[in-house]
């Protein structure tokens, strides 16, 4: 007992007792946390649940992507070809992109082994975190309906469920804008420096996936900042700036730090450039080329946009329309949700146009509006090569299009719009009748019922919010509590059933059945597409096999060349030297030893030049060149012609019937006793 004259400290609590409802509560996952509804956490679950067996349905047979996968198998067994992006396990030259999206691909191969479901299995993952991170964002934003309805839009979106189940770039690049957006929105709250740094960390590591197109976001991002960030105009720009140069910095990091920075005999040679140049290959290979603009020093892509739609759609628009995102074979993969990301982004800045100029939501619709806008005109305008590119536009449109369900619906409850929903759903009824009409064979049994039943529930929903109240000839704004006196039943205390709730629920959910049942067809092999044409329903490459289990095992006559050329390779460098990268390819796929290509992606790299070839072969480093296959002519004044002339008259041919690898390849032995 304490002496009378002492004064006792009252003692802390045991952390025990203050941090174990903490650690309890982080257990329970699936609780939802005080903030959100009791259904949200369950219901967000769910969606996640279902985007990963979606993305990961067709794992076993999603297939390569020829050329990059070559680089993640180099990568995978060479750290000098990870770290550099390398196109060969010798890293004599790097892929046409930078090395950002594959470092994952390879790393997992390295885990794993290489197969198609592990240079996959990365993207299903990216895949999942983007939905939670979507749901989050949006949550935060628009509230917690808002947040599940753009999950849900997004998982399904059918360029998304076909793109996050192969081994695609395109996947990474999406992943990191939507947390550049997550860590943009909570930096805007309340003009948190250190958050906004963090998105732009974000939008540059998109860039190391996908490069210029990870910057199309970063219009939006510096208008609602400057518009709407909390704070005095004059920090607003010093943290626009601040993070604008984390931006930067961190895109252009391995372009300076690995392929400008280290002297050029000391790395791979820079492919798609003619003067070995890490700036020309991305702003100019990857940028200025793709808008038909040449940039001196690169090689000319000659990418040209095909038939989105396949032979079935004759009225596909030409690369050069500026209307090509509306068009079926392109519409069908991203832009069911159009009609209702438009009503979302107008209603949303007209219902807000009078809050005060921090207000969050009102900086949202600007968020989003501005990265729908930038992408939306980058993309008329550029050329698409694959379906792939536009799913920078899913995060926008789900989030949107969410918003525009929520504030719809909420607009019933009010005096001041209840035809708004009605009019949307009748809109996007039009808009998915004329998208799937192009495709009137693509499940019938579903697409038909589903906007007839669109139809009524819309006609419907008409006419209960206008009916008119009992004892009185004004309109009734349903789902409002009557006045007293105004004769409304109640039952127990509680209002009656509000029939237009179940009527509205099922207008949204069959107006949306439609896209969805696009983005579940995944789950079916003859539409999941392919790892280099990623697409999903009767648009993508229908019919197209899928298993890619003969890519990674050699032929009976590749075998019998491979065991050729190692058993006469004589301790050299390099196992062969390939007149193209798919003739590499061939071999390195299955086997990661070290095949030398020529010519780089187009044929038309001077990587190596005739000069440096021979040194290798003086050198003993080089036994034999493989000339023929698929690929690899080049022009006629070439480095590669070049060298396939000195090697015509330089070297000998090998027998087919000495090598017993067929007559498709011719081999040649150069050096010594050639």
């Amino acid at each position: 007992m304490a002496d009378a004259g002492t004064v006792t400290r009252a003692q802390p609590a045991p952390e025990r007792a203050v941090d174990a409802p903490t650690r309890a509560s982080r257990l329970r996952f699936w609780r939802s946390p005080a903030d959100q509804p009791r259904w949200a956490r369950p219901a967000l679950l769910a969606v996640a649940a279902l985007a990963a067996v979606v993305y990961g349905w067709q794992l076993r047979h999603a297939g390569y992507a020829e050329y990059y996968a070559v680089a993640v198998r180099s990568m995978s067994v060479s750290w000098r070809a990870f770290l550099f992006g390398a196109f060969d396990p010798g890293a004599t030259v790097t892929v046409d992109k930078l090395a950002g999206a594959f470092l994952p691909q390879a790393l997992s191969a390295r885990v794993f082994g290489f197969h198609p479901w592990s240079l996959a299995l990365p993207q299903v993952v990216e895949g999942v975190v983007s939905v939670l991170v979507l749901y989050r964002l949006v949550r935060r934003w628009c509230g917690a309906p808002a947040g599940l309805l753009a999950a849900a839009m997004f998982a399904l979106t059918p360029i998304v469920a076909s793109m996050f189940g192969h081994p695609m770039e395109d996947a990474a690049l999406t992943m990191c804008l939507v947390l550049a957006a997550d860590a943009f929105v909570a930096a805007l709250a309340g003009a948190r420096t250190g958050r906004l740094v963090l998105a732009g960390v974000w939008v540059g590591l998109g860039f190391q996936a996908k490069m210029l197109q990870s910057w199309l976001v970063l219009p939006a991002f510096a208008l609602a900042w400057l518009a709407f960030a909390p704070a005095s105009g004059r920090r607003r720009l010093g943290q626009v700036a601040l993070a604008g140069a984390a931006t930067v910095a961190v895109s252009l990091a391995w372009v300076l730090l690995l392929l400008t920075v280290v002297p050029a005999g000391d790395r791979p040679y820079v492919d798609g450039t003619t003067n070995d140049s890490a700036v020309a290959m991305v702003f100019g290979y990857n940028g200025l080329d793709r808008f038909g603009a040449h940039v001196p020093g690169t090689v000319e892509s000659g990418f040209t946009t095909p038939d989105p739609a396949g032979p079935a759609d004759a009225a596909a628009s030409p690369a050069g329309s500026w209307h090509k995102l509306v068009d079926p074979g392109y519409a069908t993969q991203i832009g069911w949700l159009y009609p209702l990301a438009l009503a979302g982004l107008v209603v949303g800045l007209l219902r807000h146009r009078r809050a005060g100029r921090a207000d969050p939501t009102r900086a949202g619709f600007v968020l989003w509006g501005g990265w729908l806008a930038t992408a939306v005109v980058v993309f008329s305008g550029m050329t698409l090569t694959h379906r792939t590119y536009l799913a920078t536009l899913a995060p926008p449109l789900a989030a949107l299009a969410a918003a525009g369900v929520v504030l719809s619906w909420r607009a019933l409850r009010d005096r001041w719009a209840t035809w708004l929903l009605p009019a949307v759903l009748l809109v996007q009824l039009a808009w998915t009748a004329h998208l799937a009409g192009r495709y009137a064979g693509f499940l019938p049994w579903l697409t038909w019922p589903a906007l007839a039943t669109a139809a009524g529930a819309t006609v419907a929903l008409v006419v209960l919010v206008r009916r008119p109240r009992r004892g009185a000839g004004a309109p009734v704004v349903a789902g409002r509590r009557p006045r007293r006196g105004a004769g409304a039943p109640v039952v127990a205390g509680r209002r009656t059933a509000e029939p237009w709730r179940a009527v509205a629920a099922l207008g949204v959910a069959a107006v949306l059945a439609v896209p969805a049942a696009w983005g579940l067809s995944v789950l079916d092999r003859r539409y999941a597409g392919t790892a280099f044409e990623a697409g999903a329903g009767p648009s993508g490459p229908v019919g197209l096999a899928l298993d890619a289990d003969t890519t990674d095992t050699l032929t009976a006559p590749r075998r019998r060349l491979d065991d050729y050329l190692l058993a006469h390779r004589d301790g050299a460098r390099y196992v062969a030297a390939t007149s193209s990268w798919r003739t590499a390819s061939q071999f390195v796929l299955p086997t990661g030893q070290p095949f030398l290509p020529l010519g780089g992606y187009s044929g038309l790299v001077p990587q190596p030049t005739l000069a440096e070839l021979r040194a290798l072969v003086d050198a003993g480093e080089l036994r034999f060149v493989l000339l023929g296959g698929v690929g690899g002519l080049g022009a006629t004044d070439s480095e590669l012609s070049r060298i396939m002339t000195w090697v015509l008259s330089s070297c000998r041919e090998v027998p087919a019937a000495e090598h017993g690898g067929g007559e498709e390849l011719l081999v040649y032995r150069c050096g010594p006793g050639s």
